[in-house]
């Protein structure tokens, strides 16, 4: 049995309803995964595959699909099933049709980001370990927010790199100063999204606003919002909207460079420089930041 004739398969049992494929299209935009849309029966999904080494990958973000539809408070794609066969692994979601936005769709996300945020959780990290991107993610439960940080998102990614020939300068300096910028700051646990960038956000044709690839773990709401600003940023709408319903503590943007540390070093395992010369680049910033 063909790859393809097995997904028709899960995709009838896991539904209920029989299902054949009748059109299957690639979506680009993803850099890890093949994705594509398969559609019959009057009905569409979306399903990415990969090696089976991928399978825990799928998994984790299944799980963190299902934590974020169980909020309510953004909507994310319903995910249907994941698993192995013929040798590739796969994750199948509802095929969710999208269009183009509006200043008000972005404000709306905003609004609804800050609901997500605003929910207190029970302890920093996650159920399970997971993956940001193709990297892997270590979420140990927590009751302290920045010995968190520190050990599971900086030092693990600046080993990797180091593993890789990057060598990052001021680390223990860095390391040194920390407390500082968390010293009249205590982050509540939040669920986020994790990787959230443009890439990551979409819009239905209603106008609802739609987030999906998501690696969700429990820490503080400012790592989700400083990664907004990575690529660029959202525009402004998304800023004042999440403002107005949940507003950031005055010192965010001294600690927005240290959060989007992580991704840089993450983005510099994945795929090289220049992303060296940018961590730096941050690491620098955030020291000289703290002597203000």
């Amino acid at each position: 049995m063909s790859f393809y004739r097995s997904i028709e398969a899960i995709l009838s049992e896991s539904t209920g309803l029989p299902f054949t494929i009748e059109t299957r299209h690639s979506i680009g935009g993803g850099c890890i995964s093949l994705a594509e849309r398969i559609s019959g029966n009057g009905r569409a999904y979306f399903i990415k595959s990969n090696t089976p080494s991928f399978l825990d990958s799928f998994e984790t973000e299944f799980e963190s699909l299902e934590a974020l539809r169980s909020d309510g408070s953004v909507f994310a794609p319903e995910p249907i099933a994941t698993g192995c066969v013929e040798d590739r692994s796969y994750l199948a979601l509802e095929y969710v049709s999208i269009q183009n936005h509006s200043r008000a769709n972005w404000a709306r996300f905003g609004q609804q980001l800050a609901s997500l945020h605003r929910t207190q959780q029970p302890y920093y990290g996650w159920h399970r370990d997971n993956y940001i991107g193709a990297t892997p993610q270590r979420n140990p439960k927590s009751d302290v927010w920045l010995p968190f940080f520190q050990e599971h998102r900086l030092r693990f990614q600046v080993e990797l790199a180091e593993s890789k020939g990057f060598v990052p300068k001021r680390l223990s300096k860095l390391y040194e100063e920390l407390p500082k910028l968390f010293q009249d700051y205590r982050p509540m646990p939040s669920l986020l999204h994790g990787d959230l960038w443009s890439g990551n956000v979409a819009f239905r044709e209603n106008g609802d606003p739609l987030v999906f690839d998501p690696c969700c773990y429990y820490g503080d709401r400012e790592a989700d919002i400083a990664f907004t600003q990575f690529f660029g940023g959202f525009p402004s709408d998304f800023y004042d909207a999440y403002q107005q319903e949940f507003p950031l503590d005055s010192g965010y943007t001294r600690r927005k460079d240290l959060y989007n540390l992580y991704h840089c070093l993450n983005h510099f395992n994945l795929f090289g420089p220049p992303y060296d010369a940018q961590a730096q680049a941050m690491i620098d910033t955030t020291i000289e930041s703290l002597r203000r």
